[in-house]
Parts: structure tokens; sequence; C-alpha cells
């Protein structure tokens, strides 16, 4: 009983610890929120909340399914890796600090579920808010004038115009994407191992949301290729595109399944789950440029493929009919803003505290 006590208070003061580093993050949550519903509200946008959308779908993902699995994981590398000294990275892996840390980042994650509610109502009410999406022509035009007088997707078409390339993209810009950005947003939140980085990384993940979704999305907003012709009348500029897009509109995580879907719920004015259309920048290559500058301060052959995979992901992004080029030409140099900005500003205090890290238990009495 007394070593579940002792368990118990390691575990309060450090979850209490957690929850006050992150107070931060909590209060640009709320501040962003008030401003994204004062947004909706004044575009007459109200109805295209999304708040409730979130609810399930989060809380299963990360207080559920990932907790469960990064358990499961730690018992097999234990079982596998410690031989000798197996009891103490047992006691380790699954003491009171460590389970404390976990919790906080759920609750941070939690957080987030509210702040991708405001990311998501704000995008639904920006087409409302211009009464429609004014830059779709311009945006490619640039794309043409930038390539040689070419649309890009043309040469992209005739490098891979295969069915079976189509369906590997599809599935790894609608389902690996999501698995990998979601799971590193976890892993960075929860784990240990990732405190150095955790305050930074989650802020900048917040300011890719804003800034590239939300802020330059409604300056410049434009539904991207696949809504081309819905929204400017020329219906044959991507027609051969979105013509061999089609071909697999029978598979689940086909693109024009997805786009079919968000244009529907555009239309009837509802809110849905990811909902909402806007092209330009990419968030989609945001966040993957996002983690390839973090994934250089853990290694530099961890930086180098996410290089290659973030231009797997920029030229998906226009294969797939999602984007236009410059929206991942310009995504990329503003994420590096970001990203930069952030880690000097947190440079003085990171010389003291890394960025994120729990504070040192206090020295046991002896």
């Amino acid at each position: 009983m007394a070593q579940a006590d002792g368990r118990q208070t390691r575990f309060v003061p450090t979850l209490g610890a957690a929850l006050r580093r992150d107070g931060g993050l909590y209060l640009a949550i709320a501040l962003y929120t008030l401003a994204g519903l004062a947004f909706v509200i004044a575009a007459g946008a109200w109805d295209r909340l999304a708040y409730s959308r979130y609810v399930v779908q989060w809380t299963v993902l990360f207080a559920l399914f990932m907790p469960a699995v990064a358990l499961v994981f730690d018992a097999v590398m234990l079982v596998h890796r410690f031989d000798r000294r197996r009891r103490l990275a047992a006691r380790r892996i699954f003491s009171a600090r460590r389970f404390a840390h976990m919790a906080g980042g759920i609750a941070l994650l939690t957080g987030l579920m509210v702040f991708q509610g405001t990311f998501t109502s704000v995008k639904n009410a920006l087409p409302v808010w211009h009464g429609g999406f004014p830059y779709d022509r311009l945006h490619a035009d640039i794309d043409r004038w930038l390539h040689f007088g070419v649309d890009p997707w043309r040469p992209l078409m005739a490098l891979a115009g295969r069915d079976w390339l189509r369906e590997a993209v599809q599935w790894n810009y609608n389902v690996g994407w999501l698995v990998l950005t979601f799971a590193t947003l976890f892993f960075v939140a929860t784990s240990p191992r990732a405190a150095a980085l955790r305050g930074r990384y989650v802020l900048c993940f917040m300011l890719v949301w804003v800034v590239v979704g939300n802020l330059l999305a409604g300056l410049f907003l434009s539904a991207g290729p696949a809504f081309y012709g819905l929204v400017t009348g020329d219906a044959a500029r991507f027609g051969e595109q979105l013509a061999f897009l089609a071909r697999s509109d029978s598979a689940a995580n086909a693109a024009v399944v997805l786009q079919d879907y968000l244009w529907r719920l555009h239309e009837s004015g509802r809110a849905g789950f990811g909902s909402g259309i806007s092209a330009f920048p990419s968030v989609h290559v945001a966040l993957t440029a996002l983690n390839t500058f973090f994934a250089f301060e853990v290694s530099r052959r961890l930086g180098l493929f996410m290089c290659a995979y973030l231009a797997v992901i920029a030229a998906s992004s226009v294969y797939l009919a999602w984007h236009y080029a410059i929206d991942a030409y310009v995504a990329v140099p503003l994420v590096a803003a970001i990203y930069l900005a952030v880690r000097r500003a947190a440079a003085p205090a990171g010389r003291r505290t890394a960025p994120g890290a729990l504070p040192a238990p206090a020295p046991r009495a002896t």
C-alpha cells in the first residue's frame, strides 16, 4: 500500500507540472478558438461549426488506440531488447512518471481536438466570407507560367499515368500521410524521449494550421484543380486528369471519392470531419515539411528520408488534383520561416531547460 501511495504522489505532481508547462499552449488554443468563433459569426457561417465532428474520432484515436499501441510497443521492446536489465527498464517504462507524462500529453491532445474543430470551422466559413473561390484561375495561370507554359499535372501524368501507381499514390497521400503525421504528433506529445523538442513542435504544429491553413488560405482562397471546373466554368483544363483519377472511384481512399465528399458538404453548407475546401497553400505539404525540419534534429539520415517523402507528397498533391504546384512551393519556405522563428524564440529558454522537458525530480532523502 505504501508503494502504491508513493507512486500516486509521484504521478500527481508530475502531471501537475506537465499541465502547468503547457499553460501557454492552452492559452493559445483558447485565444485561437475565440478568434475563430468571432470570424465564423462575422461570416454568417454559424451552421458550419465542426467541433462535434471530432469528439468521437479524436478521442478514440488519441485517448484509447494510440496509448494502447504505445504500451504494447514498449512491452514488446522490453521483451526483445532488455535481457539483463529488464526489471530496471520495466520500472522506467511503466513508472508513475512515464504515465504522468503520457497523461499530460493526452490532455494537450484533447485541447488540440478543440483547436482542430476551430480550424475546420474557419475553413468551412472561408468561401462564405469570400462568396466563392476567387483565385483559382490566377493560381493555375501562375503554375503554367512557372512550368514553361505547361500545366504541371501533364508531365506527372506522362510519367505516372498507370492505374497501379495511382492506387499506391492515393493510399500514401490519404492514409500513409495521415498515420505518419498524427502518430508523430502523439509520440512527441506523450513520449519522454521527445521532451526536448515537444513544446516547439506542438507550437509549430499549431502555427502551420493557423498561418498556412487559415490566414493565407483566407487571403488567397482557391479550391484546387479538382474543383476548377466547378468554380470557374472551365471543365476542360483539368478534364483529362480528373477522368484518369475517376477510374478508381470505387476505391475507399480514392481522391475523387474524398473530393466528392468535400464538395457535397460545401454545396449543402454542412460541416463534416475534415471538411472545408482550400488549396493554397498546401497543409499536407506544410505538415510534412515541418516533420522534415524536426527530423534533422533527430538524425541526418531521418532528415534525408523525410526530404524524399516531402518531394513525394508535393508531387502527389498535384498528381491527385488536390493542389496547384505553387501551393507546395509557398508552403515549404513558409513553414521554414515558422520553424526558424520558433526555434530562435525558444533558444534562450532552451539553454536553461530543454523546451518541453519535465523538471528534474527532487532528490530522495537518504
